[in-house]
């Protein structure tokens, strides 16, 4: 079950309000979630679930820049609060980013984080409903109402947080909402690409955390296999800033690198995701494209290190596959961003373990027609 408190009734507004707000009473929701690119599309369940629960309101997020493109062109959220660290160079530019910002006057804040920036901007709106997860004592002040959600998957473990709103989740999904143009640029990147009419895997393999990033020379392997089992497969190898080198390195392992399509850099987070809607699969470690298939319906095979469990959709079309289902490892699943012991829960994942759970997975869930 989940839980709420009335922690703190001081607002700046009538404490006569009736809690939950009545839906038509409802003008205007921010939503506070600042990063990462996967966790910012995470929210937008909740952002769906919001607007459907106050029709009439306005819907706006308060995001950093970097995570603007996943929440482009979605039309349960209305306005955006983008955090520009290089635009506000001194304290007191933020300062007055988030007064300008509170000044909108908010019925409802729902703050996913409780990060220092997320704190300040919830603090200054003032407004009657302030909602997130149970906080610590010292940040009560803060929020006047909170939720203990249960254990979920990570999208809606954040729908949760709107319980006490009356709001409930029925399996809704992230979404990222794509238009035809960006689709239509897709289709002429992976013609240039050598893609365009191939059915083929997107992979992302790189990670900015080795914890969580299965090794280069098991996924260069793992590409391999899947080339001698599929001679008809082509490959689509995605990666995020800062990781071209390590993704034209592990190309470069690959026996079949011809076949194996490296994007050039610049490439975009939403041409990629574009590309990436016309994959059979996509295969990676615990990072944002494996949320971006969700979010675009393509089946998808995550391999996990220092990562939990909750962050893997419930569908059978969604599966993650780690070292503990083969043999014993007893740091699994440390949450480490570092690691003391030598990454056994990757290096134990050998490519001949994942192999046939890709091909498995690609029998059972990947048969897309029209692609």
């Amino acid at each position: 079950m989940v839980s709420f408190l009335n922690r703190n009734k001081r607002t700046g507004k009538s404490a006569d309000a009736p809690f939950p707000p009545v839906p038509d009473s409802v003008r205007r929701v921010l939503i506070c979630q600042l990063r990462q690119i996967g966790d910012v599309l995470l929210a937008t369940p909740a952002a769906e679930l919001l607007a459907r629960h106050y029709p009439q309101a306005e819907i706006h997020m308060f995001t950093e820049k970097k995570c603007l493109p996943v929440l482009e062109n979605n039309p349960h959220i209305h306005a955006f609060h983008v955090l520009d660290k290089e635009a506000l160079p001194t304290p007191l530019h933020e300062y007055l980013f988030y007064l300008k910002a509170a000044s909108l006057s908010y019925d409802i804040v729902a703050d996913f984080q409780q990060l220092p920036r997320c704190r300040a901007l919830t603090a200054l709106s003032r407004a009657p409903v302030r909602l997130s997860y149970t906080p610590p004592w010292y940040l009560r002040p803060v929020y006047n109402y909170s939720t203990n959600p249960r254990p979920a998957y990570a999208a809606a473990y954040k729908a949760d947080i709107l319980a006490p709103l009356g709001i409930t989740r029925r399996g809704e999904r992230p979404r990222i909402y794509l238009t035809e143009a960006e689709r239509a640029a897709a289709s002429e990147r992976l013609t240039a690409l050598g893609l365009r009419d191939k059915r083929f895997i997107s992979m992302a393999a790189g990670h900015a955390h080795a914890p969580r990033r299965w090794p280069a020379r098991y996924y260069a392997a793992l590409l391999d296999m899947l080339a001698d089992a599929l001679p008809d497969m082509g490959f689509f190898l995605t990666y995020g800033p800062g990781e071209e080198d390590y993704v034209k390195d592990l190309r470069a392992r690959c026996r079949h690198r011809e076949r194996m399509a490296v994007p050039a850099a610049g490439m975009g987070l939403r041409l990629a995701a574009a590309c990436m809607e016309r994959a059979l699969l996509q295969i990676g470690n615990c990072s944002a494209p494996r949320h971006i298939a969700v979010a675009l319906d393509v089946p998808s095979l995550t391999v996990l290190g220092a990562g939990g469990l909750g962050w893997t959709f419930p569908s059978p079309e969604h599966v993650h596959i780690h070292a503990g289902q083969f043999t014993s490892v007893p740091c699994a699943f440390c949450r480490r961003n570092t690691c003391d012991n030598g990454l056994v829960c990757l290096e134990r994942l050998t490519p001949d373990l994942v192999f046939p759970a890709v091909m498995k997975h690609l029998r059972e869930h990947c048969v897309r027609p029209g692609f």
